[in-house]
């Protein structure tokens, strides 16, 4: 699938435009978007980064990382996903920047969401959802997410998040409404973020192949 992510990647260089601060996300195939973003990072301002990962990757090709509370607003975020329904609906989470991932989402006009065609899927949920939850109410969230949901809630033992919080997987979900789960989840106290795209969904997703399908 690597190559699949590559030609994902390559392709959403298209919307990068002359004089743009670029939101960058996190992961494998964003790894391949920054490579692209450095062969023409003289026409860029620089980046917004969501995570310590990404940020370095940035820096080593010479990619100015800048602060979004000095930005403003961005016309463009690109950035993987887990998983992606037909409504561009995505879980995002598994490399455990959601937080970051989805302030960066928000403050975007375009949000365009690179996969490989083994991240579509009819209904979200095979991939476990992940939840960013305060330490001290790990235990509480993942009762009251049993509760609310049905799901099993697994510690992601030996993982901080770059806000010092830690991640709950829900297995076993089969998500028919994503826009409601991800309110529901919210409520919860200590809870952070959840990993459901749905309330600001993908505008564009890129699922890499020969050619590359834009949807």
């Amino acid at each position: 699938m690597s190559e699949a992510k590559r030609l994902a990647a390559e392709k959403a260089i298209e919307y990068v435009e002359k004089g743009m601060i670029v939101g960058v996300g996190t992961g494998s195939t964003v790894a391949y978007f920054i490579e692209a973003l450095a062969r023409i990072k003289d026409r860029i301002e620089g980046a917004v980064s969501s995570s310590e990962q990404s940020t370095a990757l940035l820096k080593g090709h010479g990619i100015e990382v800048l602060d979004l509370n000095h930005t403003g607003g961005l016309s463009l975020y690109v950035d993987g996903a887990d998983e992606c329904d037909g409504n561009k609906n995505l879980i995002k989470g598994g490399g455990a920047a959601l937080t970051r991932e989805k302030i960066i989402a928000e403050a975007s006009e375009t949000f365009v969401c690179i996969v490989d065609p083994s991240k579509q899927v009819p209904v979200l949920g095979r991939f476990p959802l992940p939840v960013e939850v305060i330490p001290m109410a790990r235990s509480l969230v993942a009762r009251r997410i049993l509760a609310l949901t049905g799901g099993q809630p697994v510690w992601r033992d030996g993982v901080v998040t770059d806000n010092g919080n830690l991640i709950l997987d829900v297995h076993n979900l089969s998500i028919t409404d994503p826009v409601k789960l991800e309110q529901e989840l919210n409520q919860i106290p200590g809870v952070v973020t959840v990993g459901l795209f749905a309330r600001r969904p993908a505008d564009v997703v890129i699922v890499g192949g020969q050619p590359p399908q834009v949807l």
